[in-house]
């Protein structure tokens, strides 16, 4: 990562992802659920809730009740990152019954013809309206192809919201044999894959007995990962500790807060602010290319667009320059009111002077005048003033 800045107080606050306490484990946690076949992406949702004890949980891509594989489940202050995860490609290994003999080569080769952008409607037994859309298939492999039973296996990789039991319908279609989908299973979502710590609710389960029966968390550690595993495919802006709670308050991070920053960043790129321990802050929008990170020192780094950490779990920082002193001293005497406004006692050297407003004609005669202290306070100004 390229250094901005190498010379920043660190603060005690916070924890590295992996060495959180389990409270705070759990409720910046995520599972990678091997999910069973019946149920439904919403019960086993529920079911996770209930065995966990949490407040909240979510999954990032629905999965239809028969079919099985990796169901990425967030729990807590981590189902804020659900809607960025539902939007990510997925990977299914899928089970095609044909309805008459084929060769394999013309299975393999309709496979190959039902790549790129797609026409599909959702099929009858769908819960959503079963309109016609166009959904993006990356690519097709043929895996396995039996011809004495009329069964191929094959691998798909997709954007979120393609039918795979569509697809199979397209294929018996093209092939002039007609065909159905057998099973399905899925393998990867986004970056999280069914090799990277599957679980099963049997795991969860376990996991969460061992804890309350014998205070063994540790089989609760392997079960959730931190939320911080769905964003390693972003590019990464490290905060500095003394900025991370006022980007939890919704601020946008500014020069003077940025400590480090990855390689290729360019203007409204999707970038996660991390801070110096690793914790995920917030999802934001890049405001500079990573060049300009490097040679400017004023200007709006990031926008935030979904914070992912809770307000003040790093102290503030802000309001502690000379003129946030004073104004402060000036509430405390009664010299500004409980906002901060000037009142009819305010000290004269408080206002604020805009020097541009004495203009100079052609002729180099001044006129106009810089506006009086009770044009700053917001009163209303007589109209004879204007004449």
């Amino acid at each position: 990562m390229n250094v901005r800045s190498s010379h920043f107080t660190l603060l005690e606050s916070g924890w590295s992802p992996l060495r959180r306490p389990l409270a705070e484990y759990i409720k910046y946690g995520m599972i990678n659920l091997d999910k069973p076949s019946n149920p439904s992406s919403h019960e086993v949702v529920s079911w996770i809730k209930r065995i966990l004890k949490c407040d909240k949980t979510g999954h990032a891509g629905t999965l239809d009740p028969k079919v099985t594989g990796a169901l990425i489940i967030c729990t807590d202050r981590a189902t804020r990152l659900v809607k960025s995860q539902q939007n990510a490609g997925k990977t299914y290994i899928g089970v095609l019954r044909l309805h008459d003999t084929v060769s394999s080569k013309k299975v393999d080769a309709a496979l190959q013809r039902l790549t790129g952008p797609c026409f599909q409607r959702p099929p009858l037994i769908a819960a959503v309206k079963r309109q016609l859309r166009i959904r993006n298939i990356y690519s097709n492999q043929l895996i396995e192809y039996d011809k004495h039973r009329h069964l191929a296996v094959f691998e798909t990789h997709c954007e979120a919201g393609t039918y795979i039991r569509t697809l199979c319908v397209h294929l018996g279609l093209i092939l002039g044999a007609g065909g159905h989908m057998e099973e399905l299973r899925r393998i990867r979502t986004g970056v999280i894959s069914e090799d990277d710590h599957l679980s099963t609710m049997h795991d969860v389960l376990d996991a969460q007995w061992m804890y309350e029966n014998e205070k063994d968390d540790s089989y609760l550690r392997r079960v959730i990962l931190p939320c911080e595993y769905l964003l390693t495919n972003y590019k990464r802006v490290v905060v500095k500790d003394s900025a991370v709670n006022a980007v939890c308050y919704g601020a946008k991070l500014m020069i003077p807060g940025l400590a480090r920053f990855d390689d290729g960043i360019e203007r409204d790129d999707l970038i996660v602010l991390m801070t110096t321990k690793g914790e995920a802050i917030a999802l934001a929008y890049a405001e500079m290319t990573s060049s300009q990170m490097t040679s400017v020192d004023h200007g709006i780094v990031a926008r935030s667009k979904r914070v992912i950490m809770d307000r003040d779990t790093y102290p503030r920082r802000w309001g502690l320059g000379p003129v946030a002193v004073k104004k402060r001293s000036l509430m405390k005497e009664g010299l500004l009111d409980k906002y901060g406004r000037p009142q009819s006692n305010t000290p004269n050297d408080w206002f604020y002077v805009d020097y541009g407003g004495v203009k100079t004609n052609a002729e180099g005669v001044q006129y106009g005048s810089a506006p009086s202290a009770s044009k700053v306070t917001g009163q209303k100004r007589p109209r004879a003033d204007d004449e």
